[in-house]
């Protein structure tokens, strides 16, 4: 290369930048690979997806080596940074300031065709600061509501229980968004809208510099952006900085094993019981008849046996505000069906898609013969409500 073209590109990333954006982008695809589908177990697509990394446990497992790869990550993140700013003294470009929402609103109006020029950006540009900012609010909330997760019985005994299902809730919200952000936001500003591959290469040529990072480059053509650094001066700073950073590591870190070894499971928390002999009979116990999940007695219309039957074994996935488009909490709205159309067709048992679905087996809320033969018997009598 010569001296010419060499002059051309500018070193944006270093080597441990990128090793560090692509440890922490593998950690999080990993986790949104392994975390979305138990987020939406019904899918086919998560059901898929377990099924090839071997299982729900399995899946739970590597998104627990993930978050810890990605809490390694925060930690060498915030010694790096905190380096960068003690000792080499260099500006917080990443600090949002009021330049940034003149420069959104520049960009807004640019959009629109109502402002003639782009804004003109520095070392990083107000999309890249959010993006940044966003990384470390979501990293602040996945971890608190992961820790959470991960040890309900310490949680239980410092805050009430209820903060465990709200922390699930807001655990899966967060990653949802996340991960559309990164898809929606990120991907296209960074490798549709202008293929950039500073990342990789580490490097940005002059074109693309005057393009992006216009005010970046005035700084470096004039020998802003390396400031001169007495060899004293540093060995000063880093003397009193690498004994905080130590502390600070080893601090961070047992954060870290505690959130992953605070507890094992629930059963392993708990107290260990009195062992008492078993009775062992010298004939074996009959199994029991299976029994209805409703009582026989009760006639057969949707007010007396069907009803009761279908909350419990179809409540939890097709009840009131049914996310699946099917509602069976109600007579009207079992046989008003759902957006792929009816399910009950009175008289018809046989060609009811309700029976159709249940005959296939495997289902959710599968039903026994039994019970499966009860519901025939109540279509073939015109589905009665009372």
């Amino acid at each position: 290369m010569s001296q010419t073209q060499a002059s051309s590109r500018y070193l944006r990333f270093t080597l441990a930048q990128r090793i560090e954006h692509l440890v922490m982008m593998l950690s999080f695809a990993t986790l949104a690979l392994t975390g979305l589908p138990q987020k939406f177990p019904l899918s086919e697509i998560s059901q898929s997806i377990v099924k090839i990394l071997g299982g729900i446990e399995s899946v739970r497992q590597i998104h627990h080596v993930a978050a810890i790869v990605m809490m390694f990550g925060v930690i060498y993140h915030i010694l790096a940074v905190g380096y960068k700013l003690f000792v080499l003294r260099l500006r917080p470009t990443m600090v949002p300031t009021l330049k940034d929402i003149k420069d959104a609103w520049q960009a807004f109006l640019y959009n629109l065709g109502l402002a003639k020029t782009y804004p003109q950006m520095g070392r990083y540009t107000f999309e890249e600061k959010m993006e940044y900012w966003a990384f470390v609010w979501g990293a602040i909330i996945m971890g608190q509501t992961g820790f959470m997760m991960w040890n309900p019985i310490t949680t239980a005994r410092l805050l009430p229980g209820e903060f465990i299902p709200a922390a699930k809730a807001a655990h899966g919200g967060e990653a949802l968004l996340a991960v559309l952000a990164i898809i929606i936001w990120h991907m296209y500003g960074v490798h549709v809208r202008r293929f950039n591959k500073a990342m990789w290469t580490g490097y940005l040529s002059e074109e693309e510099m005057l393009h992006e990072h216009p005010l970046e480059l005035a700084d470096r053509k004039a020998g802003l952006d390396k400031p001169q650094l007495d060899p004293l001066v540093l060995r000063r700073r880093r003397a009193i900085y690498f004994p905080i950073a130590a502390f600070l590591a080893v601090l961070m870190l047992g954060g870290v094993y505690f959130f992953v070894f605070a507890e094992e499971t629930a059963l392993a928390a708990a107290s260990p019981v009195e062992t008492v002999p078993v009775y062992a009979p010298r004939t074996p116990t009959p199994s029991p008849t299976p029994t209805l999940a409703v009582s026989p007695e009760a006639p057969l219309t949707w007010n007396g046996a069907i009803g009761v039957l279908f909350q419990q074994k179809c409540g939890l996935c097709h009840g009131a505000g049914s996310f699946t488009g099917l509602s069976l909490d109600t007579y009207a709205n079992a046989m008003a069906g759902g957006k792929n159309g009816v399910v009950i067709l009175p008289g018809k048992s046989a060609e009811s898609p309700l029976i159709l679905q249940q005959e296939k087996g495997g289902h959710p809320g599968q039903f026994s013969s039994q019970e499966l033969e009860m519901l025939r018997a109540w279509i073939d009598a015109g589905a009665p409500e009372k």
